[in-house]
């Protein structure tokens, strides 16, 4: 009877995939598309957006990412890479939709499941469906009952069962934004399969284009994997915003405090800031806490302290507002972290709305990865946004949410006179 190595070697003989249908094309999903269109494959990408369709086909991006635009452009231009709003036939199908939360923090699956549906009539005997998404323990198993639901006609794969006609595997993205292409290929990659051939499968897809290591587990701990490591980051960033909150009570700058606290050889505390955002560090550990109520207080105190920070933020900026009779408010940035477009959960973003909600003067927006606010401010009747040469000099207050490149170069002299409140430590 073979072995795991001899399974593991018939996979990567076998056949070579050629056609791939990624469904989901956001910040995830296109780098992955573009990253299999590179090394040879057919790629269809998939989404229900026709807008995204019709700018991928016309070989751009909408979404801001170093380099990934002559991705694409070569990749479309190649004729390797297509985007529609339904999938189509293919030898592997790698989901990568959003896996956002509820409002009272519950895990919503519903676009994997909807995902699961649109593949479902186009699975043949042999084909590989692998989960990108972080998802909540569990979900790729629930990828394999649906799908056993739709089609009895095919075997899906269990854990103690080699026989099966489809395999079913979770690979957790594992990248930056603003450096999404780059660690694509040289991370490490966790690879949970429903099974062990199932793991092996989808090893021999990535190693095409990952050279990183591959580790390969079951879908559960893969799962449970991305969301842990996420979860650390969150409680480690909690105690640098708790830190930022206890320096404002008693008079103390922070960024000396942790200056001088990593001068020791074992701490290494990291930078405070307006908030945690992003789809990852922002809502994973949610996924755990939802899973294990009772047992991640923890986890659950991070999630506070990091959800209540944009709250201390603005009420800062209110009552610098305050002493004055008509502020003008610069608000630097609104993407959740620097370089980049990504607003989803986003500190500067909350704290900007709350700004606007409650007319805490005029606002003059300053990001320079959008071209138009996005509609929770674009009915505000004070807010506006501009250029950082117009916000400027215009500004009574300067409000430092994200640390973009173009906001470090500022000159110091043009911030003498304004009330500056800077939540990044650059300015300091």
């Amino acid at each position: 009877m073979p072995d795991a190595d001899d399974k593991l070697s018939a996979a990567f003989d076998a056949p070579s995939t050629k056609r791939i249908s990624v469904l989901g094309l956001g910040y995830v999903g296109l780098p992955v598309a573009g990253a299999l269109a590179s090394r040879g494959f057919e790629v269809i990408g998939v989404d229900v957006a026709q807008r995204i369709v019709d700018v991928i086909n016309a070989g751009k991006i909408h979404i801001v990412e170093p380099d990934l635009d002559m991705v694409v452009q070569a990749a479309v231009s190649a004729g390797r890479l297509r985007a529609t709003i339904k999938p189509e036939p293919s030898d592997a199908f790698i989901i990568a939709v959003p896996t956002p939360f509820t409002g009272d923090h519950q895990p919503d699956i519903s676009y994997v499941k909807t995902a699961t549906q649109m593949i479902a009539p186009l699975l043949r005997k042999g084909n590989l469906v692998i989960l990108e998404s972080t998802s909540p323990v569990g979900t790729t198993e629930q990828i394999c009952s649906w799908l056993a639901e739709l089609r009895p006609d095919l075997v899906m794969p269990e854990v103690e069962r080699e026989d099966a006609d489809i395999h079913i595997a979770h690979c957790p993205e594992r990248v930056l934004p603003g450096s999404v292409l780059r660690e694509l290929v040289d991370n490490d990659r966790i690879i949970g399969g429903i099974s062990p051939l199932c793991a092996t499968h989808a090893v021999a897809l990535y190693r095409t284009f990952v050279r990183g290591e591959m580790h390969l587990t079951n879908a559960r701990t893969a799962e449970l994997a991305k969301l842990v490591e996420n979860a650390y980051r969150d409680v480690n960033i909690a105690f640098a915003n708790e830190l930022s909150i206890i320096c404002d009570r008693l008079s103390v700058n922070v960024w000396d405090l942790i200056d001088l606290a990593n001068k020791h050889p074992r701490v290494n505390i990291l930078s405070p800031g307006p908030g945690v955002g992003g789809h990852c560090i922002a809502v994973d550990p949610w996924f755990i806490i939802a899973a294990a109520p009772d047992s991640t207080p923890v986890i659950r105190a991070a999630r506070d302290v990091n959800d209540g920070k944009p709250e201390m933020v603005f009420a800062k900026v209110k009552a610098a507002a305050e002493r004055l009779r008509s502020p003008v408010i610069a608000c630097l940035g609104l993407s959740y972290k620097a370089d980049i477009d990504d607003l989803r959960e986003s500190p500067a973003l909350h704290i900007v709305e709350r700004l606007a909600r409650e007319q805490v003067g005029e606002l003059l927006v300053v990001e320079p990865n959008i071209k138009q606010l996005p509609a929770s401010l674009s009915q505000t009747s004070n807010i506006r946004l501009v250029e950082l040469r117009e916000a400027l000099p215009a500004a009574d207050i300067v409000l430092l949410l994200v640390d973009h490149r173009q906001f470090k170069r500022i000159d110091r002299d043009l911030l003498k006179p304004k009330i500056t409140i800077d939540t990044r430590g650059i300015w300091r």
